[in-house]
């Protein structure tokens, strides 16, 4: 709220400081034919006094006029009149000041309506000059006010869409950690079931995995050495109960320290594991292959499945990811093909252009 207050107290300051040079250059520029005989910095003395004497008419009125037209509760009606009444008084303190203390005062003269013929306090002419200043001013005093409320509206808005955006991303993770969990509890299980001399390294494998979804996980991005590390401790768990398994990583990384949202990777390898191994009955396998070049990433996971699978069940574990991936990567492609005897998986992330909430 402070930095607002003084965002908008300097870009007020900083209007008032060149309006007053613009003004102080057209009075200045003004007096040299109004005013052959005076000399120069006697000329520009008199411009910079006389300007200050407007500012103390002007100022007032612009920030009244901001005051009515910001007032909420107040009815239009009253805020024309109020806004009519204001505009009025300023007029006449306009005409006050140029006619009773600049020309007399500072010039030393009779204001004068066309050069020749004296000047009442006020007619016609005069009046529409001395509002015409004022309104000229008010306009741009009023442009500059709604410009910045209209930049900072903006700046509110992109704020409540980012927090908007990383509490779903929030929410998206939370819900892969327990997905990801019951699943290999349940192959953990089976393998207890068996009485199998590989349950308790497969246990601290998963030991090893939690400790990563827990604590890497809860960052924004990790770097993708971490990713593929969890994403291959994972494989080793799933190959401990599938022993008729063909597995194929491939990895091509030209920096290792790139960063990407945690456990997008993943999801695909869990999916080839669900919908495809787990569901084949004679030998299986995954392919996965991972290049990052130029801060472009491909990554392909191919795996085996039954022919009379129903793709449907892939296509449901693919739509956490998919929402993830709208939000974190605009510029990604995702193709899945679902081939008689295999799926196909292929993504492909700029990395570079990233949405970080």
């Amino acid at each position: 709220m402070k930095s607002a207050v003084q965002s908008k107290l300097y870009i007020h300051l900083l209007f008032w400081i060149l309006y007053y040079i613009l003004e102080v250059y057209l009075d200045f520029y003004w007096s040299r034919y109004q005013f052959p005989s005076f000399q120069w910095s006697l000329r520009l003395q008199n411009t910079l006094l006389l300007e200050l004497g407007y500012f103390m008419v002007k100022i007032p009125l612009a920030y009244a006029l901001l005051f009515v037209y910001e007032k909420a509760g107040l009815n239009k009606i009253y805020k024309y009149i109020l806004s009519i009444g204001i505009v009025v008084i300023a007029v006449l303190c306009h005409r006050l000041f140029t006619h009773y203390i600049i020309y007399p005062y500072i010039y030393g003269v009779i204001e004068t309506q066309d050069g020749k013929q004296p000047s009442g306090f006020i007619n016609g002419l005069v009046a529409f000059n001395s509002f015409m200043d004022l309104i000229f001013m008010v306009g741009l005093v009023f442009g500059i006010e709604i410009t910045r409320q209209k930049n900072v509206l903006k700046d509110q808005i992109s704020m409540l869409k980012a927090e908007k955006l990383d509490q779903e991303l929030t929410m998206l993770k939370a819900q892969i950690n327990p997905h990801f969990l019951f699943n290999t509890l349940n192959n953990i299980y089976g393998m207890a079931i068996k009485k199998a001399d590989e349950t308790p390294d497969a246990i601290l494998q998963l030991s090893k995995v939690m400790r990563y979804n827990i604590y890497e996980a809860a960052e924004k991005n990790i770097s993708l050495e971490k990713d593929v590390e969890n994403i291959k401790d994972f494989i080793q768990i799933q190959k401990i109960r599938h022993h008729h398994l063909s597995v194929i990583f491939n990895e091509d990384i030209d920096r290792p320290s790139q960063e990407i949202s945690p456990l997008i990777l993943i999801q695909f390898v869990e999916n080839a594991f669900k919908h495809g191994v787990s569901e084949s009955i004679g030998n299986s396998f995954i392919t996965i292959s991972i290049k990052l070049k130029n801060g472009i990433l491909n990554y392909t996971i191919e795996n085996s499945k039954e022919k009379k699978t129903s793709g449907n069940s892939t296509r449901i574990g693919l739509k956490n990811i998919h929402r993830q991936l709208e939000l974190l990567y605009p510029k990604h492609s995702l193709i899945v093909e679902d081939k008689n005897d295999r799926y196909i998986v292929q993504l492909t992330i700029d990395l570079n252009d990233t949405f970080n909430p």
